[in-house]
């Protein structure tokens, strides 16, 4: 069984049934029960034409669904309209399901789990085993966005910066369970890149390369976190970077500017530096000062700050970082650092233990506590 073909054909069988009239909710299950059973007889007699074969078993259970539910009425006009088998039509509707997921009505936990199963091809148990919740639970979530969007109907262009946020979500939740999502969110950019010609879907492509690359030297053996500055320059997957940059010089040459392109930039910078020493710390701080004008992101004005401290030197970091609300994320923690590289350990070490106990997870956390303890012993030792 072919997973990757079923879960490419997904979004554009369920937007075939969408358009020929059926809700999403309905439509969505009848794909699903056409998935299910193209993964019991393809095995035995792979049909010619998959999508086709999916368009019309999902069609089917739609409308078996439909004579079942005397409720409703409306739905008993198409029994007999449906269209003959045969090849499914060339148009593809898949960009209307990215839109549709991403509904401003949708929480953003909703709108990513609908993406991930309409547009992704996931389960809900692939995509339960992912976020570390019960199959139950991730079911219920499901169920409720199918029902908040059902109706919708496309009068007008969908918000493509909605669906951006939705498919950096997903990219932010990394690896978990057997579904690994930053990759995820690649194939799904990708594809959604083919479909639409906008340059901050090129940024957004070329930020998750970028990452990504870098993925497999984040982490130590042992599981502890690895600061970029320490990372292993040798194991980044040098193609990827390669890819991400050529996608966002074409993407900045079109001059429409957007937050997700000067994230890439940013990106770009770090991983074109041979060692850490040589990071272009200046022209960072450039970008910076970019994305600060186009999002005016106190998390952005926080990085900024590092940028600074490390181009003009910590005090000025620290007078960055003076200008910002102390109980930003992460705040205690670059306080941390920028006083470490101003030579003042016993403020550092205060501030790292700090840091530690604010950290949003255990392997933040525990990186903290390692600061903390090595300035100590450095203190206590000398």
């Amino acid at each position: 069984m072919d997973e990757a073909l079923l879960r490419s054909l997904t979004p554009s069988v369920l937007a075939i049934l969408v358009r020929r009239g059926a809700d999403f909710a309905a439509a969505e299950d009848a794909v699903q029960d056409a998935l299910v059973e193209a993964v019991r007889t393809w095995p035995a007699g792979p049909p010619r034409d998959p999508k086709g074969w999916l368009v019309t078993v999902a069609w089917r259970r739609f409308l078996d669904a439909t004579r079942a539910d005397t409720a409703r009425r409306r739905r008993e006009d198409l029994v007999d309209e449906e269209p003959p088998p045969g090849p499914a039509p060339a148009v593809d509707d898949t960009l209307r399901l990215y839109f549709l997921c991403a509904h401003p009505s949708l929480t953003p936990s909703s709108a990513v789990a609908l993406t991930l199963r309409a547009v992704g091809g996931l389960t809900t148990r692939q995509i339960a085993r992912a976020y570390l919740v019960p199959e139950a639970t991730m079911a219920q979530r499901i169920s409720r966005a199918k029902r908040t969007v059902s109706g919708v109907r496309f009068d007008r262009p969908g918000d493509v910066a909605t669906v951006l946020r939705v498919l950096y979500l997903v990219f932010n939740e990394g690896y978990s369970g057997d579904i690994d999502l930053a990759a995820e969110a690649i194939r799904l950019t990708r594809q959604l890149a083919a479909r639409v010609d906008h340059p901050e879907v090129a940024g957004l492509l070329a930020l998750m390369l970028i990452h990504h690359a870098r993925r497999a030297t984040r982490t130590a053996p042992d599981g502890s976190l690895v600061p970029l500055a320490e990372q292993d320059r040798g194991r980044w997957d040098t193609g990827s970077i390669a890819e991400g940059v050529r996608v966002l010089q074409a993407a900045l040459a079109r001059d429409r500017l957007g937050e997700f392109q000067a994230q890439a930039a940013i990106a770009a910078l770090h991983a074109d530096a041979p060692t850490a020493e040589q990071t272009d710390w200046v022209q960072i701080v450039e970008w910076y000062d970019e994305l600060v004008l186009l999002t005016d992101s106190p998390v952005v004005r926080l990085n900024r700050a590092v940028a600074v401290g490390e181009a003009d030197g910590p005090r000025a970091g620290l007078a960055a970082l003076a200008a910002l609300d102390d109980a930003l994320p992460r705040h205690t923690a670059v306080a941390a650092y920028l006083h470490e590289r101003d030579g003042d350990a016993v403020t550092a070490a205060r501030l790292y233990a700090e840091a530690a106990r604010k950290a949003p997870n255990l392997a933040e956390r525990d990186h903290l506590t390692r600061q903390a303890a090595r300035l100590n012993s450095a203190r206590r030792s000398g």
